[in-house]
């Protein structure tokens, strides 16, 4: 019943005009405000379901390193224990050391991982190969799968492979480290150049696992890392916690969002920053409302004096009048809603609002609609608006009113 008084006070016209004014400035404020929070929180889904596909190229599912120091002896039998592991799908065998690459006077400094036959099984860099290709080399011809940036960097063109470059890797067997005693060189070509993201791009470069073992003179079986796929996302944590059993408290097992838990956190950071910023939004939204919920109990001050004579008690009116702002809520809402799923459709077919600059992987904005998002800003108008109603609604409930004759 309440909610039935609250809807016709809704619908029928006030006899100030400034009711219906003030009342529709709520409804367009909460509109808004609900639209920006859901088109926002889905740009950053997007652009976070982005960076995700392409940490996930690049990342390996679960990476295994040494607790102390940089390289680790592991045994046939101990990756024959990982291998066996349930829900392990693959696994690779990764070493990786900082290094210099020179072209003449052209030089970069790059992260080289040597990596087994197994790598590409445990990530997808061979898919993002766009020059040249996936090759490299032997222990004697060592080639290299540089990032794109790389490449530019030395001046190189994979594809024709006619530059003979340089490497340069520390000798750890060298006394004095100093730019003559310290530093083993050797002549690589590149075969292909691969672009994922420009952090990768400038930073990496691949070879084949003897080459690099043989350069720090490590043994055979003595890497840095062991990095796997797994099964399924649902197996990650199971097989995490499964293989620090296994190998016990000498190495760290981490995931991948754990090899980039700062970004992500960033991320998510981010995110509620501006989720708080844009729910002013439903702030200034719910002065508007205490505003004409005030002046309509001014108003109907006779309608609710005839419902106190005819037995309404307080609680009574007070719940008509949170039903009226809880109209308002809703009347807004769903026609906030309604506006960002349509831009969010639009976007994501025609991509109309673009990204400057034009240095991105893609050049406009991505989007990616969630339950959860609409949820939760259902939840927060629901909570601005029936507090801003609170105030009004117990105003009317407390006041005595009398009805003259």
């Amino acid at each position: 019943m309440e909610l039935l008084f609250a809807w016709r006070y809704f619908r029928s016209k006030k006899s100030t005009n400034a009711i219906n004014i003030i009342a529709w400035i709520s409804v367009l404020a909460i509109a808004v405000g609900t639209a920006a929070l859901i088109v926002v929180l889905s740009v950053f889904n997007g652009f976070e379901d982005l960076v995700r596909g392409m940490y996930s190229d690049f990342y390996s599912d679960i990476k295994i390193s040494p607790a102390t120091g940089k390289f680790f002896k592991m045994d046939t039998v101990q990756l024959k224990a990982i291998r066996h592991t349930a829900g392990v799908k693959d696994i690779s065998c990764v070493v990786e050391e900082k290094s210099m690459l020179m072209n003449g006077d052209a030089q970069s400094i790059v992260t080289l991982k040597g990596v087994d036959e197994f790598y590409p099984a445990v990530n997808r860099l061979q898919e993002h190969v766009t020059r040249g290709s996936y090759n490299l080399g032997s222990t004697s011809h060592p080639l290299l799968v540089a990032g794109a940036g790389i490449e530019n960097a030395v001046a190189v063109d994979p594809e024709s492979n006619l530059s003979t470059l340089t490497i340069y890797l520390p000798d750890r067997s060298a006394a004095n480290f100093s730019a003559e005693e310290g530093m083993r060189s050797f002549d690589v070509n590149i075969a292909g150049a691969f672009m994922i993201q420009q952090e990768f791009d400038n930073k990496y470069a691949f070879t084949n696992l003897p080459f690099v073992q043989y350069m720090l003179d490590l043994g055979p079986n003595e890497y840095s890392s062991v990095e796997l796929a797994v099964t399924s996302e649902q197996q990650l944590q199971r097989v995490k916690q499964q293989l620090k059993q296994t190998l016990g408290k000498n190495f760290v097992v981490r995931t991948r969002l754990e090899q980039n838990q700062s970004l992500f956190t960033v991320m998510q950071v981010e995110k509620w920053v501006i989720y708080g910023i844009l729910s002013l939004i439903l702030v200034v939204a719910a002065f508007n409302m205490i505003g004409a919920l005030t002046m309509l109990v001014l108003e109907k001050q006779k309608d609710i004096a005839v419902l106190k004579a005819i037995g309404a008690n307080d609680q009574t009116i007070q719940k008509i009048f949170l039903g009226e702002g809880l109209v308002l809520a809703t009347v807004g809402g769903v026609a906030g809603m309604l506006l960002a799923f349509i831009i969010c459709i639009v976007q994501l077919k025609f991509k109309l609002v673009k990204l400057e600059g034009g240095t991105f992987i893609i050049d406009y904005y991505p989007v990616k609609m969630l339950g959860w998002d609409f949820l939760l800003v259902t939840i927060t108008v629901l909570f601005v608006t029936i507090l801003a109603a609170w105030i009004p609604s117990r105003k009317a409930a407390a006041q005595l009113f009398i009805l003259k004759s």
